[in-house]
């Protein structure tokens, strides 16, 4: 690790990533972390119920887009490195009402930036801004190829053109004002803490429920997933040791179609929690349901990580089994606590 410490300024830390970004930099470093969060319904202090008390730790709800509010922050911190997750990243809320993507992940972008720049020409201090990222900007991918940090951007849906627009902005920035920057886009990240909406807690909550599974469309849909724990490893290693100006491509090199996906958790449900006789099916997978595919559904992402690996040394720790297993223990140990979570959104 990295010897001299840091402040390092996190935006959307109490969110999935940002959690687990938090969790590994209290456990793995001597730097000092201060959260700013909205506390949306993804954003969730409990997902740092492990690390909130350290000393190396602060919080502060607010939002992105209160320029005042983010200026104060960094004039009492002074970070070091920023570190921007906070963004509304679920595709079909920015199908159903895109204005709040436009906001969080375009002018709150804006603004985060904006905030920096003053702060280093006020400061001269060295800086860097750390843009997180998705794969989506790149749109669909045929039946081969992978996308590589030159791939052209090409988004589908209202969530992934605010991702690309803000991609834009920070490159902006770097070229015209000379603020430090570096982008890191991602493929699908799964793990503990994920907010149950996403196809592996959906999968697994509704299984042992007993509950319809749903699968968009035909299920073949190809998704690269990235467990979390090495998303955020990967996160800081390209941080510290990444290039100013650069773009990093993170994925996890398992390339999976959707129904995959599901019966692969219904597998390990079968073999650790196995349905109960009045649920009256033999497999949890008796319970997938296909439905109405998602409008502009992208067939295909896959990443190239062979400059994130090459350039600075990070690869994933996890396959995706490992991880997947870990993750359907982690929330059959934890279904009140997301059964809270989706009462409370």
């Amino acid at each position: 690790m990295i010897n001299s410490t840091k402040n390092i300024l996190i935006t959307g830390g109490a969110g999935f990533i940002g959690s687990a970004l938090i969790r590994f930099l209290i456990k793995n470093t001597e730097d000092s972390i201060l959260n700013i969060d909205k506390l949306t319904y993804a954003g969730i202090p409990e997902n740092l119920r492990d690390i909130d008390k350290s000393p190396r730790y602060k919080f502060v709800k607010g939002d992105i887009c209160n320029k005042e509010l983010i200026s104060k922050c960094f004039s009492e911190f002074k970070p070091d490195i920023v570190m921007h997750l906070a963004a509304e990243s679920h595709v079909d809320r920015s199908i159903e009402g895109p204005s709040l993507f436009i906001d969080s992940n375009i002018i709150g972008t804006y603004t985060m930036l904006e905030v920096s720049r003053n702060f280093i020409n006020e400061t001269a201090r060295e800086f860097i801004f750390h843009h997180i990222s998705t794969d989506e900007v790149y749109g669909s991918l045929g039946s081969d190829g992978l996308f590589t940090e030159q791939s052209p951007y090409d988004p589908s849906s209202p969530y992934s053109a605010s991702k690309a627009a803000s991609d834009h902005l920070v490159r902006a920035w770097n070229r015209t004002y000379k603020l430090p920057v570096i982008i890191t886009n991602c493929s699908n990240n799964f793990g503990p803490f994920q907010f149950p909406e996403k196809l592996i807690p959906v999968t697994i909550l509704n299984a042992i429920q007993g509950k319809k599974i749903p699968i968009y469309g035909n299920g073949l849909q190809i998704r690269d997933w990235l467990y979390v724990d090495d998303h955020a490893s990967a996160l800081y290693k390209v941080v510290t040791l990444g290039k100013n100006g650069d773009t990093y491509n993170i994925g996890g090199n398992n390339e999976k179609t959707n129904i995959e996906v599901v019966n692969s958790v219904c597998q390990i449900l079968d073999e650790i929690a196995p349905a109960p006789k009045n649920l009256k099916i033999t497999s949890y997978k008796d319970l997938i349901s296909h439905v109405q595919d998602r409008p502009g559904h992208d067939s295909r992402y896959a990443i190239d990580s062979t400059k994130v690996q090459k350039e600075i040394g990070w690869e994933p720790k996890e396959s995706f089994e490992s991880g997947l297993y870990k993750t359907v223990e982690w929330y059959l140990k934890n279904t009140n606590f997301c059964n809270q979570i989706l009462k409370n959104s």
